[in-house]
Parts: C-alpha cells; sequence; structure tokens
C-alpha cells in the first residue's frame, strides 16, 4: 500500500506520557502521527495501512522493539524504523542498527535530536546547528591550520589516501549502471566479489549504522564509502573524507571539532571542524585505525553523544553524521594489543563490509583496465584510448598486485607513455612473466646456504652504507625526478612539446601522456 504524501508516522511506546511528547513534537512538525501502546497494538495499525517511519521503545509489554523489527522484515515491509533504548545500552543499539533500524536514540531523548533522526529517514534535511554555515557551501576539507600561528605545524591535507583511480573511477558501462543504483556505478566489475560489495552497500545504506570497510590499501575503500552515501537519502549533503594518519595529533581535535575565536593564538575566527562540516551528510574517517588513542575517546564521546565541542566553547552543538570508517589495519588485533579503544572499535564496526583485493577478483581485471585507459586517455586529450594485447593482459592476469587497483593505474600510466602506439604490448608493463603469483612469493624462496664473503663484498657493503638513504616510495620518487626532466626540457625549448619531446626520444603523444599523469599544466607557466 503507498505511504501518503504527508509523512505519515507510527509512534509505538507503553508509557501514555512519553507518547504524547512525542505525538506532539510530530504534530508540530506537519507529520500524520498515530501511536500504539504494544508490538500487537503497532501491528493492527500496520495491517491497516503504509507509514514512511515506525518509531518504536525497546521495551513493550507483550515483546520489544526488536520483535517489531524482525516481523517488519519479515513481511517485507518499507517502513524505516528508529528504536528508542535505555541510556548506557548499547549492545540493544547495536543489536538494533544489525536488524535493520534505520538509527536509534537514548532515553531521556533529546527533543531537538529527536526531530533531526526523523527528518533524516524521510530523507529531510535536518535542522542545521545554530550558527553553522549550509554543508554544502562548505569546502569539502577545512584546515585549522590556516588560522593557526606561523610557528604551529601545519596540517597535511586532510584526503584520503586512495588512489586517484579508484576515487576518480570512470562510470560503469551503461548495462551495468542500468542494474544497480547509480552511485553504484562507479564500483567496476561483475565478478561475485564486487556483486556482493554492490548488494551489502545497498542494503547498509538505507540506515544510519555505522560501517567498518576493511580492505588492503589501495582496493578503493572511499569509492565503497562514496557509494555508500550517495545511495542513501544523504546525497545533497556533503561527504567529508578524512585521513586520520595525515593530521598532525596536536591539530586533530581542532580538525575534527573545530574552535572559537580567542581560543588560542592565531584563533581569529570561528572555525567548523569535520563533524559540523559534514552534518547532514556523511564523515569518511579513513585509515581509523592510525587515531592516537588520546583522539580515540573524544571521537567516542561524539558518537555517543551525537554532538561536539569546539575547543573554546563552553557549550556542545548537535550534529547529525552518518559515520563511515576504513581501515587496512586488524582492529580486533590492535584492540587486543591496547592500541585502539574496544568501546570505539565496537561503535563503528556495528557493519562491516570487506573490499576485496585486486587477485581475488581478477574477472573484473579487463574492465578495470579499460575504464583506466579511457580516462587517462580523457585526461591527456586523446579521442582513442590505448589498447592492451592479448599478452598484456595475461601478463597482467598472472600478476599478484600487491598494491591492488592503485598499482594497476600506476602501471597502466607508465605503459601508456613507454608503448610506441596505440596497443600496449607486455613488455611495455615494467613486469616480467616470472613476476610473484601471491604476496607470500617472496617468503617461499629456498634459503640459500652462508657462504665466505669476498673482500670486495666487504668493500662494496661500505660503500653502500655511505650512500644516500633509499627513498621509501619508489613510484614517487621517480615520478618527481621524470617530472623535473620534463619541465627542464620544456624550459629549454620555449614549452614547445614537440620539441622538448624529441630532445628525449619522446613523440608528441607520449610527451602528452607525460605531461598530463605528472600533472605540468602549461598555463601555470604563462603559456596557453
Amino acid at each position: 500500500m503507498p505511504a501518503p504524501a504527508t509523512p505519515s508516522l507510527l509512534v509505538v511506546d507503553d508509557e501514555p506520557d512519553l507518547r504524547t511528547l512525542y505525538e506532539l513534537t510530530l504534530l508540530r512538525e506537519g507529520y500524520d502521527v498515530e501511536t500504539a501502546g504494544s508490538v500487537e497494538e503497532a501491528w493492527q495499525h500496520l495491517a491497516e495501512r503504509s507509514y514512511n517511519v515506525v518509531i518504536t521503545d525497546m521495551r513493550l509489554p507483550d515483546g520489544s522493539g526488536l520483535d517489531l523489527l524482525r516481523r517488519l522484515e519479515a513481511a517485507d515491509r518499507g517502513e524505516k524504523t528508529i528504536v528508542i533504548t535505555a541510556y548506557g545500552s548499547a549492545e540493544n543499539a547495536v543489536e538494533a542498527l544489525k536488524s535493520g533500524a534505520f538509527d536509534y536514540l537514548t532515553k531521556p531523548v533529546d527533543l531537538r535530536q529527536f526531530r533531526g533522526v526523523v527528518a533524516s529517514a524521510l530523507g529531510r534535511t535536518p535542522p542545521m546547528v545554530a550558527g553553522a554555515r549550509p554543508a554544502t557551501s562548505l569546502p569539502v576539507q577545512p584546515s585549522a591550520a590556516a588560522s593557526m600561528p606561523a610557528s604551529a605545524p601545519a596540517a597535511q591535507p586532510p584526503r584520503s589516501a586512495e588512489p586517484a583511480s579508484v576515487q576518480e573511477a570512470p562510470a560503469a558501462p551503461a548495462a551495468q549502471a542500468a542494474a544497480v543504483h547509480p552511485s553504484l556505478a562507479r564500483l567496476i566489475g561483475q565478478s561475485v566479489a564486487m556483486q556482493q560489495v554492490r548488494s551489502m552497500i545497498e542494503r547498509v545504506a538505507r540506515g544510519m549504522a555505522p560501517v567498518m570497510v576493511q580492505g588492503e590499501s589501495g582496493t578503493g575503500k572511499e569509492l565503497v564509502a562514496r557509494a555508500i552515501h550517495g545511495a542513501s537519502g544523504r546525497p545533497p549533503q556533503a561527504f567529508i573524507a578524512v585521513n586520520c594518519g595525515a593530521i598532525p595529533e596536536q591539530l586533530l581535535e581542532a580538525e575534527f571539532f573545530g574552535y572559537r575565536k580567542g581560543s588560542f593564538t592565531g584563533a581569529n575566527e570561528d572555525r567548523e571542524g569535520f563533524f559540523q562540516a559534514a552534518h547532514g551528510g556523511t564523515l569518511f574517517l579513513d585509515e581509523i585505525g592510525d587515531l592516537p588513542l588520546s583522539m580515540q575517546s573524544k571521537l567516542l564521546r561524539a558518537i555517543q553523544e551525537r554532538s561536539v565541542r569546539p575547543i573554546g566553547a563552553v557549550s556542545e552543538t548537535p550534529v547529525n553524521v552518518r559515520i563511515v570508517s576504513a581501515t587496512h589495519k586488524d582492529l580486533a588485533t590492535e584492540v587486543h594489543e591496547g592500541r585502539f579503544r574496544q568501546d570505539l572499535y565496537y561503535r563503528l564496526n556495528v557493519i562491516q563490509l570487506r573490499m576485496p583485493p585486486l587477485r581475488e577478483r581478477v574477472d573484473d581485471l579487463k574492465a578495470i583496465c579499460a575504464a583506466v585507459l579511457q580516462r587517462i586517455a580523457r585526461d591527456a586529450g586523446v579521442a582513442v584510448p590505448p589498447r592492451l594485447s592479448a599478452e598484456a593482459m595475461a601478463r597482467l592476469g598472472d600478476y599478484a598486485f600487491p598494491g591492488n587497483v592503485r598499482e594497476l593505474e600506476n602501471l597502466l600510466h607508465r605503459a601508456v607513455t613507454l608503448a610506441d602506439g596505440d596497443l600496449i604490448e607486455a613488455d611495455d608493463l615494467g613486469i616480467g612473466s616470472d613476476a610473484p603469483v601471491d604476496s607470500d612469493w617472496p617468503a617461499t624462496e629456498a634459503p640459500v646456504a652462508p657462504a665466505a664473503v669476498p673482500v670486495a663484498a666487504v668493500a662494496a657493503a661500505a660503500t653502500e652504507q655511505q650512500a644516500p638513504p633509499l627513498p621509501s616510495d619508489l613510484v614517487a620518487y621517480l615520478d618527481q625526478i621524470e617530472r623535473d626532466v620534463l619541465l627542464r626540457a620544456l624550459e629549454r625549448y620555449r614549452f614547445n612539446r614537440t620539441a622538448a619531446g624529441a630532445s628525449l626520444g619522446l613523440s608528441l603523444r607520449q610527451m602528452r601522456y607525460r605531461m598530463a599523469r605528472l600533472g605540468i599544466n602549461l598555463s601555470e607557466h604563462g603559456v596557453d
């Protein structure tokens, strides 16, 4: 039975006073409200009509709110449910979220928070906190460091560490996109593993339960978080991505919760934090396992109380935020070893979603390669994207990809610049046919028997000790060297790409690909 145009709500509570309070609060918001005092009475109402939202107390005379949730799910009803549970009953709240509840509230219920949660369940924008700007007008990455004194260490841009190929993957083919929610179309691949990921995203997106995305580096955890946000009722609001390991510890509280003017030297104006910026939307906490213990307790309180206290403020500011976190670490082990708070772990890990590594979905390799090559060509202004030969595709299929999609993208970028034409051959990939086929390959080699060390080897070792330290990121190190060489050649030939490329043995096409990959923009050098 279709729900009426005016939002209709069913409130279930066995305490008449509370039932009346909830009813009056919701009637003032313009909703159509009916009430019930037990599970059976609620079910009688549900048998007669449909509702947009069902708000139920956990403890009822003839059962519990969970019983009502299970009956709704068994009947395949479309109502969203909000569960009201006793203060401190975290286990009940988690159980309700796992059973399909959209959200939960704890007693005594804050009516302002109550109205905000109901508005979110109805897909409406929650009321903004006093003095805050609309989340959609905020920059995605606000930084408290901008107003810090010059002597303070600058915060790293709180960007997610996901590779560009994961964050900006082009849309999947139309046939694939038509079968799923548009926000899931960028999750490329039709393997069983990816179908399970998309199905899980569609299920968890409907509620407010915190989601923990597990996966190796480079698998696309931020892409999953963006898909959850897009498939929920929150896309018009902000999606704020924060790399928890990229912010200096002394700036964490200011970045997360904001601050008030005059609260410290250099605080020349009120500034919002990540929570305020994500109000009404989704806050993605990438690499949550890197968050220091001192900040974990403050984050736990913000999640529990749904409010934050900016530095220098005397009162807390309510926020309505969906939390999605991600990590490549085993947080259960981190908890066991005392590096991660157990209570925060249980709050964040209500629903766990695993993003499979690339080696577990080799069937998707061809589609991912096609999408990445198409984007590389588009960025370089080339109409026809390069293609992989059958031998190159077979070589990729035999490779383990310890760096997952991030490594695949870097590999294809280099292959495009090294290829002589539009066809990428196996040798252009830079991985040998004897490349490791799994991440344990180096450990499986036979041990080498000890032998006498020649004097020449000792001298070579001494020379090596005096050499400069090895780079921690070889790809970034080589990219910087290549960028410097290209810029020197361009400057020598007055930014004539053809001449500069020819001096380096590169065609114009190869020069354009390299410049696009390395972010060399001639307009920045005064060249049209």
